[in-house]
Order: structure tokens, then C-alpha cells, then sequence
């Protein structure tokens, strides 16, 4: 694969076409309109700006990578593409959409992927002629650093693509780990209960979000609390997260917390909008 479109300029199509660019593929990033590829693009430059600065790759070779990505707002610039990566907001009508247009555009061997993290992709392959050649490729925030990729294997996904898409997220020097088409795959089934009851406790008294956090960094070892990480993730993703696994599963441990669902309510999504659980400086 030396030809990779994606979808979706945002926090991670951003990151995405970085990652696959710095390794030395063509890379055609399409978004909606020149303002929000100009925010892609700033956003690609900056990203590349802190290599530079911590000597990790020079200023002509992040200017180089800038100059493997195409910016376009024409779903068509896909055509030759191997890999279509779809990395637009957790809407499945809107990823549907965007796959079965992309089925009609690419050429019949290439695979179309979704950075979708809950979304079914068996559900999202029924939208296209090639539901052996769909897969999920769900990278994490932000995705030039952070190692995993999550593979999802639809119901009809073949070991052939299964392979391919391996072999590329390692690659990129990212680690491929595969999990199979159910809500929430591994990571967000895991990780979302978590910080839905760290919500729980909060809304109930347990402690201030302080302690919630220092607890779980303090005496579990993780890097960051679970309340601090909803707000790096958004609390509006994590409620669609959590909406996903509990309609998916019907089982009540995965309903969301009242607190969560009124501060998205209230337009409160962490650190995209300035306040979450925290505050933060614009």
C-alpha cells in the first residue's frame, strides 16, 4: 500500500494522515471545506514543529511530510487509493454515507477502514459492495504517539485484509492488536465503565474529582485520572460511547451517568470547549 486517503481532517484524521505521510506515503486528506483542511493542516504543522524542536527530525524533513499530503474537499481524489482511512464523527448515517460513496470511487481492491471507536463494522460494511475489504483501524489520541491500533474484524472481513491492515499499522511502527465486531470492541468496552463510575462517584459524594483522579493515578498507575482523561477524550464521545455499549449489550452497568449526560447537555466537553470536570485556559 503506497496510496492512503483519509477521511476527516479533525484531531485524528490529522494524525492519521501525519503518521502515514512521515513513512513515506501519498496521502490525500478530504474534508468538507478549506477551512477545516486549513485547521488540518495547522494542525499537521504543529504536530511536526515539536519533532523539530526536540531534534527528532529537521525542518526540511517535516516540510517534506507536509508535501506527501494532498488537501482537497473532493471525495473523488480517492480514486487509486489502496487504503481509505474514514476518521469522521461517531455518526453512523454520516460513516455509512461517506463508505458506500467511497465503494463507488475506489477501486475494487482497496480496503476501506474506520478510525470509528463503538461503531459496529459489520453494520458500516453492509453500506458498501465489499464487506470482505472493510475493517476498523481505530488509532488513539493523539495518534503520532500513542503505539496501539485496535483491528476490528467485521462479520465478513477476509484474513487476507485482516493481514494487510496489520502489516501497515506495523508499518507505521505502531503496534496492531485485533479485536472482534462487538460494542465497544476491547478498549472503549474496558476503559468507558471505568469512567462512567468514576462519574457516578463523583455525583454521589464519594470525593472531589481530585481524589477520584489521584486514587486511580496514585494506587492503579495510570498516567492520567479518569475524569481528566474524559476531558481529553470529550465527554460528548464518551456519553455516544457509552450509548453505544448500552444499547448494544442492554445491560444496565453500561447506562451513562446523569451527571455525564448534563454536562454534555450544558456544552461542557472538556478540554475541546474549555470546561469539562476541569477548567482550562482557551
Amino acid at each position: 500500500m503506497s496510496k492512503v486517503t483519509v477521511v476527516g481532517g479533525g484531531t485524528m484524521g490529522n494524525g492519521i494522515a501525519q503518521v502515514f505521510a512521515q513513512k513515506g506515503n501519498e496521502v490525500t486528506l478530504v474534508d468538507i471545506d478549506d477551512a477545516a483542511l486549513a485547521r488540518a493542516k495547522a494542525g499537521i504543522e504543529k504536530s511536526l514543529g515539536r519533532l523539530v524542536k526536540k531534534d527528532k527530525m529537521s525542518a526540511d524533513e517535516a516540510a517534506e511530510v507536509v508535501s506527501r499530503i494532498q488537501f482537497t474537499t473532493n471525495m473523488a481524489d480517492a480514486k487509486g487509493s489502496d487504503l481509505v482511512v474514514e476518521a469522521v464523527p461517531e455518526n453512523l448515517e454520516l460513516k455509512k454515507g461517506i463508505l458506500a460513496k467511497l465503494d463507488k470511487i475506489v477501486g475494487q481492491d482497496c480496503i476501506l477502514a474506520s478510525n470509528t471507536s463503538s461503531i459496529s463494522i459489520t453494520e458500516l460494511a453492509a453500506a458498501t459492495g465489499r464487506s470482505d475489504r472493510v475493517i476498523g483501524m481505530h488509532f488513539m489520541n493523539p495518534v503520532p504517539i500513542m503505539k496501539l491500533v485496535e483491528i476490528i474484524n467485521g462479520q465478513d472481513t477476509s484474513k487476507e485484509t485482516t493481514a494487510k491492515v496489520i502489516a501497515m499499522a506495523e508499518s507505521l511502527g505502531k503496534t496492531a492488536i485485533p479485536a472482534e465486531d462487538y460494542p465497544g470492541f476491547i478498549s472503549n468496552r474496558v476503559l468507558m465503565p471505568m469512567i462512567n463510575e468514576a462519574i457516578f462517584c463523583l455525583m454521589e459524594g464519594v470525593a472531589d474529582r481530585e481524589g477520584i483522579d489521584g486514587i486511580m493515578k496514585l494506587g492503579m498507575n495510570h498516567p492520567m485520572g479518569p475524569l481528566t482523561l474524559a476531558d481529553f477524550i470529550g465527554l460528548d464521545v464518551c456519553l455516544n460511547i457509552l450509548e453505544v455499549l448500552f444499547e448494544g449489550f442492554g445491560d444496565s452497568k453500561y447506562r451513562p451517568c446523569p451527571l455525564l449526560k448534563r454536562m454534555v447537555a450544558a456544552g461542557h466537553l472538556g478540554r475541546k470547549t474549555g470546561r469539562g470536570f476541569y477548567e482550562y485556559e482557551s
